[in-house]
């Protein structure tokens, strides 16, 4: 990333303000006394008292979210380690604010400047305030990432460098509503899942637009008080591939367990099983193939350097996985020739199986090309642009041209939220060219 480029992603807007530092919780009961004789309307449930000065409205959900946050309470806590009946008792305070006046009149809403002009939200403790939205779906999402920084800043005291306090914040509070209840989906399947949330798409934009952070700038977040909608989803990637990747998940929490404080990054790197040159090659190659439904029990990606490909070698590619590593080494510059028979499966639409054979079927497009073509591809890592899997073929069989000394992967097209009902696969003939 250039240095221009790394200065823009970095720039800071007030988008939702960071929580101040963890302390002891404030007592609930007194706010609830000072909202009751303003008027305002009142929903509680077990861990969450919510405040609001807006008149209900047919299906706003807002009576919901309470129990909303009751249900999602238990996650947090079984990310940490801790039993939700240890902490049966603690509450959260939450003003969702219409007429922000009002709230200042009633005591509610510090005008001592200890709560900045927040656009989204802020965090002090355990109590919260969350400016109302016109999206019922990103309002709980907002909600449940304020509850979030009230949990870690009280349960577990956190005072973490930026990029934790807002990725654990976002990875814990996305979620879905399925009949009604919550699931938390850290990675969602599907934006209809997650409406206005954006992510997902903001990482895309920052790779096409050759400014996708390293996990290095991700981590070296500075301490400000607002960041960006890239910050916020950078920070919630770093914490997705940290907290999910097989080869990552119980390093990073074995980290978490101890303390959330300043030198959290410190005590990560030094945290027996993480590698760091590791970690940051797998979160380039999750931001280089970063959608909806990524999985990455599935698309994790096996680094092993392989041997020289000297002659002809067959190897399998399996139909519900991402990249590959055929383990073979190939040489730059040089050319070499493949061929690849066999059939796969690719779900089914109705009562139909979708079947494909190595240079794919136009029922459905992803990427640009048709779903079930095989792809190779090498990780390439220069050209100016953010590393990444740069596909030197496609289809059943043809030349190609090494990119990079270095391993050859193959994969099957296909979307991550569909690798889950593929099947069979194909095999892959590869040799160099005489």
């Amino acid at each position: 990333m250039s240095r221009r480029a790394r200065l823009i992603w970095l720039v800071v807007a007030l988008v939702t303000a960071a929580p101040l530092a963890a302390a002891e919780p404030f007592a609930v009961e007194p706010l609830l006394t000072l909202a009751r004789r303003a008027g305002l309307r009142v929903v509680e449930a077990r861990h969450l008292a919510l405040v609001t000065d807006l008149a209900p409205r047919p299906d706003d959900g807002i009576d919901g979210l309470p129990e909303l946050f009751d249900a999602a309470f238990p996650a947090w806590c079984r990310h940490y380690g801790l039993d939700p009946a240890a902490h049966d008792q603690w509450r959260a305070f939450g003003c969702l604010v219409g007429d922000r006046d009002r709230f200042r009149a009633a005591g509610l809403l510090p005008t001592d400047g200890s709560v900045p002009d927040f656009v989204n939200g802020f965090c002090a403790r355990n109590r919260f305030w969350l400016a109302d939205q016109s999206n019922p779906a990103y309002r709980r999402h907002l909600l449940l990432h304020e509850g979030v920084h009230a949990f870690t800043l009280t349960i577990r005291r956190a005072a973490s460098p930026t990029w934790y306090t807002e990725g654990i914040a976002e990875f814990l509070a996305t979620h879905r509503l399925v009949d009604g209840r919550f699931e938390p989906t850290p990675i969602p399947s599907r934006a209809a899942d997650v409406e206005q949330w954006g992510r997902i798409e903001t990482l895309r934009r920052l790779r096409a637009a050759g400014a996708q952070p390293a996990l290095a700038d991700v981590l070296a977040l500075p301490p400000a008080a607002h960041q960006d909608i890239p910050a916020y989803a950078s920070s919630w990637a770093a914490v997705a591939l940290l907290s999910t990747h097989p080869a990552h998940a119980r390093a990073f929490a074995a980290a978490e367990r101890g303390p959330l404080d300043r030198d959290f990054n410190t005590r990560l790197a030094a945290t027996p099983g993480f590698d760091a040159a590791a970690a940051a090659r797998d979160f380039a190659a999750f931001l280089d193939d970063l959608d909806y439904g990524y999985d990455l029990s599935r698309l994790a990606v096996d680094w092993t350097a392989g041997t020289p490909l000297a002659a002809s070698r067959t190897v399998p590619v399996a139909a519900d996985r991402g990249w590959q590593n055929a383990g073979v080494v190939l040489e730059a510059g040089r050319s070499y020739q493949w061929r690849a028979i066999g059939r796969c499966r690719l779900g089914t639409v109705g009562r139909t199986t979708l079947e494909s054979e190595p240079d794919g079927i136009s029922y459905d497009w992803y990427r640009d090309r048709p779903i079930g073509r095989l792809l190779v591809a090498q990780w390439h890592t220069d050209g100016g642009g953010p590393p990444g899997f740069r596909i030197v073929a496609a289809g059943a069989a043809g030349d190609f041209r090494a990119l990079a000394d270095g391993p050859v992967f193959l994969r099957i097209n296909e979307s991550p939220a569909g690798l889950a009902d593929n099947a069979a696969g194909y095999t892959v003939d590869i040799a160099p060219r005489r």
